[in-house]
C-alpha cells in the first residue's frame, strides 16, 4: 500500500514493514543530502569494514552508519569525542525501525573545507619533497641586512622591528610591503618574495603576520606562496600567527618560528650576549697574552743567567781544562799503580809456580824423547812395508814387461789393440817399447 493510499483511508490497517518502508521513503524524499555537525560517540568498527556511531550535540543524538566503500576514502581516522561534519542521507533502517543517517563523507568540524584543502595540499607538497630537511638552508650567524615581507600596517611588523632594535640596533632592515590577508594576497606575497630574491640585498628574509583564524591566515597556505618560499634564493624564516597556528609556508620555510617576535630573534644576534662573549674573549685573550709575556720574561731571566762575558767564559774554560788535566794525571798515576800491582802479583804467582814449571819441563823432555823414538820406529816400519810392497808390485809394472821384449800396440787414437781383428789393412799403429816408441 502506498503512502498516498494510507493518507486517503484513515481506517486502513498496515503492517510494520509497510509502515517502516513508507517512512523511509518519506524521509529520503523529503531531506536531500545535507551536512550535519556533531560529536562522535560510541564509534564501532566491524570486521566488514562498516562504521557505526552516534552523532550528538548538547540536546539530541542520531544514529549513523558509514559503509566501507565510503569510509575507505578518508585519509584520517575519527574517534570518540571528535567534532565532525558529515554529509549524509536521512533514512530509516526498516528491520529495527531506527531513524539514522547514511554518511557519505566526513570532515573535521570547525575548519571544514579549508582544513581539508590544507591537508590535501600539505600531503601533495610533502610527496614532492618541499618539506625535506635536506633542502633547508642554515641561517646566517651574522646577517648584514634583514628583509621583512609583510604588511606595513601589520602589528607583527612592529613586534619584529622592536625585537630587532632591542637585540641589534645597527642591523639594517628592508621592508618588502605586501597585503597579508584578503583577495589576491597570496599572489602579492609570492611577488614580494620573488622581488626580495631578485634584488639580493638581504642575507635572510622574515615572512610574518599576526594571529587569526584559519581564514585570516589562509594566504600563507596557498600553493603559490609555498612555492615562492621554496624557490627563494635567500633563507626564509616564517613567523605567522601564534605558536599553535600552522600554515603550509611553515613547513616549506628554512626555519619556522612560533611567533613573529621569535622569527626576529632567530635572524638577529643578541648584542648583550655578543658583548658578554666579546668581554669574555677579551679577558681570555688578555690572560693568554699575560701568560705569554710572563713566559718570555722568565725565559729572558734564564738566558741572562746563561749569558757570560767572553773573558769569564775563557777563564771558566781554562779552569775546566786544568781540572781535566789534573784528573788525567791522577788517572794515569792510578793506572800505573794498578798495572804495577798486577805485575807484582803475576811475578809472585810465577815465582810460586817455578818448581811446578821445572817438573813440567822434565816431563815434557821425557815425553819428547818418547815421541822421537816412537816416530823413528814408525818411520822404519813404514819404510820396510813400502819396500816389501814395492817388491811385490815390480813384477806387475808394464815397464818391466816391456824390458823382457814385449811391446804395446795402440791405434792412432790411443786405444790399445788387444786382438788382430781390431786392425784394418794399412792401418797405422803406435808401438811402445821399453825404451822409445815407433809408428
Amino acid at each position: 500500500m502506498s503512502l498516498a493510499n494510507l493518507l486517503a483511508d484513515p481506517a486502513a490497517v498496515v503492517t510494520v514493514s509497510q509502515l517502516n518502508r513508507s517512512t523511509r521513503a518519506l524521509l529520503e524524499q523529503t531531506f536531500p543530502l545535507l551536512w550535519v555537525r556533531g560529536e562522535i560517540s560510541n564509534l564501532r568498527r566491524y570486521d566488514s569494514g562498516h562504521w557505526y556511531f552516534v552523532l550528538k550535540d548538547a540536546e539530541a543524538q542520531v544514529r549513523c552508519v558509514m559503509f566501507r566503500h565510503r569510509n575507505a576514502y578518508l585519509d584520517w581516522q575519527p574517534k570518540d569525542g571528535a567534532l565532525v561534519e558529515v554529509r549524509a542521507l536521512v533514512t530509516l533502517y526498516e528491520a529495527r525501525g531506527d531513524y539514522q543517517l547514511n554518511v557519505e563523507t566526513m570532515r573535521r568540524a570547525g575548519q571544514g573545507a579549508l582544513y581539508e584543502a590544507f591537508e590535501r595540499l600539505k600531503a601533495r607538497l610533502e610527496r614532492e619533497g618541499l618539506f625535506d630537511a635536506a633542502r633547508k638552508r642554515p641561517l646566517p650567524a651574522f646577517a648584514r641586512r634583514v628583509g621583512i615581507v609583510t604588511s606595513p600596517a601589520a602589528a607583527a611588523l612592529r613586534d619584529v622591528l622592536t625585537t630587532l632594535k632591542r637585540r641589534m640596533p645597527s642591523l639594517p632592515v628592508v621592508l618588502y610591503p605586501t597585503p597579508v590577508q584578503g583577495e589576491g594576497a597570496a599572489e602579492k606575497i609570492a611577488a614580494a618574495l620573488a622581488a626580495a630574491g631578485a634584488r639580493a640585498e638581504c642575507d635572510v628574509l622574515i615572512l610574518c603576520r599576526g594571529g587569526g583564524s584559519i581564514e585570516d591566515l589562509w594566504s600563507f597556505t596557498e600553493e603559490v606562496v609555498a612555492r615562492a618560499v621554496a624557490a627563494s634564493p635567500l633563507p626564509v624564516v616564517v613567523g605567522v600567527g601564534h605558536e599553535t597556528d600552522f600554515t603550509i609556508a611553515d613547513f616549506v620555510a628554512d626555519r619556522r618560528a612560533p611567533t613573529p617576535t621569535a622569527a626576529a630573534e632567530m635572524v638577529s644576534p643578541d648584542r648583550r650576549e655578543l658583548a658578554a662573549r666579546l668581554a669574555a674573549e677579551r679577558e681570555r685573550l688578555g690572560r693568554s697574552w699575560l701568560r705569554a709575556l710572563e713566559a718570555r720574561m722568565q725565559r729572558r731571566d734564564f738566558l741572562s743567567r746563561r749569558l757570560v762575558h767572553p773573558g769569564r767564559r775563557v777563564e771558566l774554560q781554562r779552569r775546566r781544562l786544568d781540572e781535566i788535566a789534573r784528573r788525567l794525571r791522577g788517572a794515569e798515576a792510578r793506572n800505573l799503580r794498578v798495572r804495577g800491582q798486577r805485575v807484582q802479583n803475576a811475578a809472585a804467582r810465577l815465582t810460586a809456580a817455578r818448581p811446578a814449571v821445572g817438573r813440567l819441563e822434565e816431563r815434557a823432555g821425557a815425553l819428547g824423547r818418547r815421541l822421537a823414538r816412537g816416530i823413528a820406529a814408525r818411520l822404519t816400519k813404514a819404510r820396510d812395508d813400502t819396500s816389501r810392497l814395492a817388491r811385490h808390485l815390480e813384477h806387475l809394472d808394464p815397464q818391466r814387461v816391456l824390458e823382457r821384449g814385449y811391446a804395446i800396440a795402440r791405434r792412432v787414437d790411443g786405444a790399445v789393440v788387444r786382438e788382430s781383428r781390431q786392425l784394418a789393412v794399412n792401418e797405422e799403429l803406435h808401438l811402445a817399447f821399453a825404451a822409445g816408441w815407433a809408428r
